[in-house]
Order: C-alpha cells, then structure tokens, then sequence
C-alpha cells in the first residue's frame, strides 16, 4: 500500500463533442475485496465514441473516459474479502464500467476483484486487453436475451437443446461476433450463419461459422432466407446483432425474424452517426425502433452487458474463472489488434476516437498504451 502513488494522469471528456483532456485525479486504495491495477493497456469501443460524440450515459463534466476494457499488473489488494485468488504481481485484464475509480482510461483502477482475469502465461497484455469486455457481453446475451444454454462446465456427453437449430450472428467480424462463433460452436451449436463484410469470411468460417453472408450485397436478405428455406429451416429462430443500427442492422432483420425469433442487439441502437456538423442520435429502448414492423411475436430485446452482474454465478466465476481458462484452453483467441500511436496518453485516446469516427477499423480491435510496466 505504501507503494502507491496518491495522484495519477487520467484522460476525460471536458464537454460533449469536445477534445479530450489529462486531468489528474487521486489513486484510490483498495478496499476488502477490491485490488488496484496499475493499467499497461486499454482497448477502445464504439461505447467511447458514443459517450464523445453523443454524451451517451454521462451525467456531469469533465467526464473520465473509458467503461471497459484494460490490461495491467496488480499492485495493491485490499485487507479481507474475496480477492478471487488474486495476488499482487500477477497480470490480468479487466471488465469494469462503474467509471470513477474504474474508468479504464487512467494509470491505476481499483475495482472488485470479481472484475478481474488473471491473463495465462504467453498471452501478451495487449492481445488480452482485448477479450473481457465482448467476452462478457457474448455470455449475457446468448443466455439472457437469446435463452440458449452455457452451462460451466460443460457436462460431459453435454448437447444444446437447440443444437442444431440456426443462429444468425449480425456483424460477425465486430469483436462480439467473433467471440460468438467461437462460444456457440465450443458449446455444441453446429448451426452459426454469420453476416459481415466479404473480406472476412473465410476467417470467420476458420472460426467455426457455417456459412458467411456479405452483408453489402443488395439482395443479403433474400440469400438468408433462400438458404434456411433450401435446407427446410422454418425461420432464423436466434439472432444476434452485433451492430446496433436502424438502418444497416434493424431493417434487414426485421425482415428475417419471424413469430417466435428471439432477436438481441446491442445498445445503443444508432440512428443517425456523428458528422462535423451534427450530434449522433442514440435510442436505448428497442421496442421503439421500428414500431408495427416487426413479425407479430418476434421478441426482440435490446442487450445490457451490465447487467451481467445480476447473475449471481457469472457475477463470481465469469471473469475470475471462465475467461481465463477459455483463453489458457485457446478456446476462445484474442481479437487482432490494431496499436494506436501518439506521444502522450492523451493523444492516443484522441487517435483511436478519430479512427472510430471514421469507421477505419474492420476485423480488429484497437489498442493502446495507457502507462509502462
């Protein structure tokens, strides 16, 4: 504890649309059952392009940036409590999106240890910063919003009720469509029909997709039901939209889904996307996107990873057990990483929010230092 520093830099959002700043604020020392995470790398998302552009779940200025992802080496535990095993020393990735002292854009976080996966040796930081946060998002979904099963661990001679049965995964190539294949087809789903742009499907196939579907192609709706209706498929019983827009995501699959389909997307729904000009338009509530055009009994629901913590098992064994040992296993592989450059901490946070405004990233994720080990 006497170790660590009392102040540390930190990136923040000084107003909506505006450039981002280092502030310096205190290092917060764990309490029981909490440890602090002297943070080497962190992963951008499309949920800090959100909160710049679109102010999207902040409530005061200057804001701290970051509700996700990072990647560090432990340096403090608190006294007492469940530390899951955690000791200091020891290299793990996080999951954490309370922001203040969690904000995963500032040298050191200090977050309950259920946040928390101990990296397996020869994975790199930056290639593990860039799996909790989907990851995690994979499990809720799938078993919150879709009802499918993941049981851990597996039982052995264990099938899936809806083994065999189609799941469209929407956005295959965006992180969470990749850990998707992978999870559903670990688990025992033999069925997983994945629409992303051409360039990525035969990675996507190597993953364990069935069949790819090139979302640019005018005609992508009718080749997705052509094919379900070749092999006597009644409907897309499951869909998974990775992507969340009314226009590129939302319409399309509101022709696909049908009486029954469940239907999860991920939030926030995008209606409209930031221009030089123009704020973005956001819609958290999906049942309000698309009114009257949905199938009758199509149930679609909009996904809230947070709320993974509801679970109680997946709140204590997700990130502290099943992650690791998915990736120490090579169940699941780390997402191909783009490193984001720039001379000061700052500046790389600005960098990666440019290339996201851009939509100049495919098939990756971006990384980026945020301190030295």
């Amino acid at each position: 504890m006497s170790t660590l520093p009392t102040t540390q830099r930190a990136v923040a959002l000084p107003a909506k649309r505006a450039p981002l700043i280092e502030i310096t604020i205190p290092v917060q020392p764990p309490a029981a059952g909490e440890v602090v995470v002297h943070v080497q790398w962190t992963a951008s998302s499309p949920l800090d392009l959100h909160r710049s552009d679109g102010g999207l779940l902040i409530f005061e200025y200057p804001s701290l940036q970051g509700s996700g992802g990072a990647a560090g080496t432990v340096v403090a535990i608190g006294s007492g409590g469940d530390l899951k095993g955690l000791q200091v020393g020891d290299h793990v990735s996080v999951f954490a999106f309370h922001g203040g002292k969690e904000a995963n854009q500032q040298e050191y976080i200090t977050i309950p240890a259920y946040l928390a996966s101990k990296i397996p040796e020869g994975i790199p930081l930056q290639a593990a910063v860039t799996v909790p946060v989907n990851l995690v998002t994979v499990f809720h979904s799938v078993t919150a919003d879709l009802e499918l099963e993941l049981p851990w661990p597996i039982p052995p001679h264990w099938q899936p009720k809806a083994a065999n049965e189609p799941i469209l995964v929407w956005g295959a190539s965006s992180s969470v469509g990749i850990f998707a294949i992978q999870v559903l087809r670990h688990w025992g789903y033999t069925n997983v029909l994945t629409v992303s742009s051409r360039q990525h499907h035969q990675y996507l196939k190597s993953l364990g997709a069935t069949v790819c579907f090139d979302y640019r192609k005018p005609n992508v709706v009718d080749n997705i039901l052509d094919y379900l209706k070749d092999r006597d498929e009644p409907k897309a019983p499951y869909i998974l939209d990775c992507i969340g827009s009314l226009k590129g995501t939302l319409e399309p699959l509101a022709k696909i889904a049908q009486r029954g389909s469940r239907v999860a997307v991920m939030l926030p729904v995008i209606i409209k996307d930031a221009t030089e000009d123009e704020e973005p338009e956001y819609e958290m509530d999906v049942s309000k996107c698309l009114p009257g055009k949905w199938a009758e009994g199509a149930i679609v629901r909009g996904v809230r990873t947070h709320f993974y913590l509801q679970n109680e098992f997946f709140k204590e064994r997700l990130q502290p057990e099943i992650l690791p040992a998915l990736l120490a296993q090579g169940v699941v592989k780390p997402n191909n990483q783009r490193v984001v450059e720039g001379a000061t901490l700052v500046e790389r946070a600005q960098n990666a929010l440019n290339l996201l405004r851009s939509k100049a990233v495919s098939g990756e994720r971006l990384v980026y230092r945020v301190s030295e080990e």
